[in-house]
């Protein structure tokens, strides 16, 4: 019997991840004075890797997560690893042409490099090397991805029967290089491997002031501060509470996600999603659909939120889940009646570019942010990347994926992302699908 698809309960909102419970067992945080070589400050995977990589180099390494190392957006994420960048391929070409291919590489090794990461230290988080659709929303815009696109080793472009997706989607582009996992298990399985190797590990102990000192780096804390030769910041959405971090660097979003109740295997075939490869529009702000291991689906994205500032936690908003079930309901007619069981949220930092950003805000300051909300392998990648910089000194090469998105010069203009915008684009978004059922 296929499971039932109504509830008239509404979904649990979650203040943390829906993907696994929080760690029970916490490292204690800094008190008093504690030296290093190296500080890294932020515990998601980019700080988790720059910080074993440190390791690895011999370095004396202190972490330090204001909350629990890969709770955060690591393991609130949609658990797609992509070799998506963040920008139209048309912008890419007008303003970043000397770089295009050197991004392009760096997105697809960093799919490697984690499933490299995966794979060696055998984490177990249901990785399934899927591939992923590049949906096309409208059937406009699936004719104009057909035809400026052609097939390739790794891409295909098809109609949404040959994809295997509902026909909500007209067809798409799959891009036939990485998968999805549970992020959770993910980002809880390295920091096991962090907390087991030599790094200093400190949680609940965020940082209040990070100061170049010329000799020095000082990290002022609640309950004491560190000193190191040198530091890394990879504080994502959080980097607007240091002072020292690149202004404009990042802006605050929240993004929510929701998973349904169980889905039988019969009802996918009937909505016609008989590939289970996950989805991702190509919509202003686009959505994503993907299977879990559960036997459920989980979408995300849709509508977005922001803040001056990302507090460290909060519940996802009632009007955004219900949005994002009304999505869900559009691409899968046939399942009118899917409830979703329940959502979370995390907070992720858009950059001015939308792409990775890394590079120096000060002779001993390094920063990193990678995510931008378009898949997570970018982030533990450069973090890697950045520790070899940094273990190699001024005088070191830099690896030319680190190259592609370095920044010599701090500053970044505003972005674009404010309340307004995201509105727009959600407008934009809804009216395009709306006049698509129209005329079809």
């Amino acid at each position: 019997m296929a499971p039932s698809t109504t509830s008239s309960a509404p979904p649990a909102l979650l203040q943390g991840s829906g993907w696994v419970d929080r760690p029970a067992e916490l490292e204690p945080a800094v008190s008093g004075q504690v030296d290093c070589d190296i500080v890294v400050i932020g515990g998601g995977l980019g700080g988790m890797l720059a910080a074993l990589r440190l390791a690895e180099h011999g370095r004396d390494v202190v972490l330090l997560e204001a909350d629990v190392c890969g709770w955060g957006a690591s393991a609130r994420n949609a658990g797609y690893i992509t070799p998506t960048l963040g920008s139209d391929p048309r912008i890419l070409e007008r303003f970043y042409g000397d770089r295009v291919r050197g991004l392009y590489r760096m997105a697809n090794n960093a799919v490697g490099f984690t499933e490299g990461l995966i794979a060696d230290h055998a984490i177990d988080c249901g990785y399934r090397q899927t591939g992923n659709i590049a949906a096309a929303p409208t059937a406009a815009a699936f004719r104009k991805l057909a035809a400026k696109t052609k097939n390739g080793r790794r891409a295909t472009v098809g109609d949404a029967t040959a994809l295997g997706v509902p026909p909500a989607f007209h067809g798409g582009i799959h891009i036939d290089v990485g998968g999805i996992l549970n992020p959770g298990e993910l980002a809880l399985g390295v920091r096991d491997l962090v907390r087991a190797s030599s790094v200093r590990v400190y949680e609940q102990c965020p940082a209040r002031q990070v100061e170049d000192r010329g000799g020095s780096v000082r990290v002022r804390l609640d309950g004491g501060q560190v000193t190191a030769r040198e530091a890394i910041l990879t504080t994502n959405a959080f980097s607007k509470e240091l002072a020292i971090a690149p202004r404009n660097l990042g802006t605050p979003v929240w993004v929510t996600a929701i998973e349904t109740e169980p889905v039988s295997a019969e009802q996918l075939d009937d909505a016609g999603w008989t590939s289970r490869t996950p989805i991702t529009t190509n919509h202003l702000v686009m959505q994503s659909f993907r299977p879990t291991l559960r036997g459920t689906i989980v979408t995300t994205t849709r509508s977005l939120q922001m803040a001056r500032h990302a507090s460290l936690d909060r519940r996802p908003s009632p009007n955004v889940v219900d949005d994002l079930v009304r999505g869900l309901h559009e691409r899968l007619p046939t399942l009118p009646d899917l409830a979703a069981a329940r959502a979370w949220g995390g907070w992720i930092g858009l950059t001015p570019s939308n792409m990775a950003v890394v590079g120096r805000v000060t002779p001993r300051v390094h920063y990193q942010l990678a995510c931008n909300g378009h898949g997570l392998p970018q982030a533990p990648y450069l973090g890697s990347l950045l520790a070899d910089h940094v273990a190699a000194g001024d005088g070191g090469p830099m690896h030319e994926d680190l190259a592609a998105v370095w920044r010599e010069n701090p500053r970044f203009a505003p972005g674009i992302v404010n309340p307004l915008t995201l509105k727009l684009g959600w407008l934009a978004d809804r009216m395009g699908d709306r006049l698509d059922r129209i005329r079809h």
